[in-house]
């Protein structure tokens, strides 16, 4: 197929619709997260958790983090897997990976050595679970062999891998803390498995859906891809090397008037996610400065991007103080000069964010 030419506005249109964010708002949650297929877990709130950030990002003040929770937790609609939040029926695409893990030579030889501390920990999750790793004795044959901050970890180390392998579950959580179960308990019984292959494919095509916009193959990322292989049809961007793979239902959407809207965006929300791709379509620098020394900062601790109709335009350095009840503006960095609108727009959303969060806005 001769691949299609695109501007870069109309691949930033085709982006920012492709994850929600133009002025048609979706208004129920689960149905957001079918659609972005992910919400993804970060312990950081210097602003809000952000799991929370990116589905108020799209629904607005009507979305209230109570509603993530009964979802997890009460109707199991959605479901935490691997530090990320996906539908149940998702699960499907991941149980035939779930059957050959752990696929590390390291790995599997660990889990071989310890058949009895697994075997330990389903029987006492079966027994008197759901349970915190804290709540889980710690009787493995051979320590996981770690330096690092996993080292005298074995409890928890077995458990990310009984996740990885289906037959442990997260069942909900206490603050941050993790509460376990057996999988059979907390995911549905019917679940079907979808052959390896055939759901990477599917996982490629709704990862394309949810992006519109995606390279073939990008480098690696933590949890879930950033490419999408042969899914959707080929594109090539005005001024921006090389070939892509653009969302056909997008692409139709095109003729259709693009109206946008300002968004303040997670750190971790898809649309800004892979850094690359967000530097070569919205020609915009983003990196998350947290880890940096203060005097080393450009934009804050926690900057959110500040999406405004169909480009990103700068950068809002806020925090949360909960026990102060107050949200405070540090700053607002201007990647481009701020026209009147874009400044009243940006300000009501600041606005809206604060009594969100119900927090006293302070400048």
């Amino acid at each position: 197929m001769e691949p299609h030419r695109l501007s870069r506005t109309d691949a930033r249109r085709i982006a920012v619709r492709a994850q929600l964010l133009d002025a048609e708002r979706p208004t129920d949650l689960v149905e957001l997260v079918r659609h972005v297929t992910l919400l993804q877990i970060d312990p950081t709130a210097a602003v809000a958790p952000n799991a929370d950030l990116v589905a108020w990002s799209r629904i607005g003040n009507g979305y209230q983090p109570a509603q993530l929770t009964s979802a997890l937790e009460q109707d199991r609609s959605l479901v935490e897997f691997e530090v990320l939040i996906r539908p149940v029926e998702d699960l499907a695409l991941f149980r035939a990976a779930m059957a050959e893990y752990p696929v590390y030579e390291r790995s599997r030889v660990w889990f071989e050595q310890n058949a009895g501390f697994r075997q330990d920990i389903l029987d006492r999750l079966g027994t008197a679970g759901p349970l915190t790793s804290r709540e889980i004795p710690d009787t493995s044959v051979v320590p996981w062999p770690s330096s690092g901050w996993k080292n005298d970890r074995n409890t928890t180390q077995m458990l990310e891998f009984l996740i990885s392998r289906g037959e442990v579950a997260i069942s909900s959580r206490r603050g941050r803390e993790r509460i376990f179960d057996l999988a059979d308990r907390v995911y549905p019984p019917d679940l079907e498995t979808v052959p390896a292959d055939e759901a990477v494919s599917i996982r490629n095509e709704r990862r394309l859906a949810s992006l519109g916009i995606a390279r073939a193959k990008t480098t690696t990322f933590p949890m879930e891809p950033g490419d999408v292989g042969a899914a959707g049809e080929p594109a090539i961007v005005d001024g921006v090397p090389g070939e892509w793979r653009v969302d056909a239902a997008q692409l139709a959407r095109l003729s259709e008037p693009f109206i946008g809207r300002t968004a303040l965006l997670s750190p971790f929300d898809r649309l800004v996610h892979n850094r690359q791709r967000t530097l070569e379509l919205f020609e915009y620098e983003y990196t998350l400065e947290m880890y940096k020394p203060a005097d080393a900062r450009r934009w804050g601790f926690f900057a959110l991007p500040i999406l405004h109709d169909d480009s990103l335009v700068g950068k809002l350095d806020a925090k949360a103080d909960r026990k102060a009840g107050t949200f405070t503006v540090n700053a607002v960095h201007e990647d481009v000069p701020f026209s009147k609108r874009m400044l009243s727009a940006v300000d009501a959303e600041i606005a809206n964010l604060a009594a969100w969060l119900g927090l006293e806005q302070r400048q």
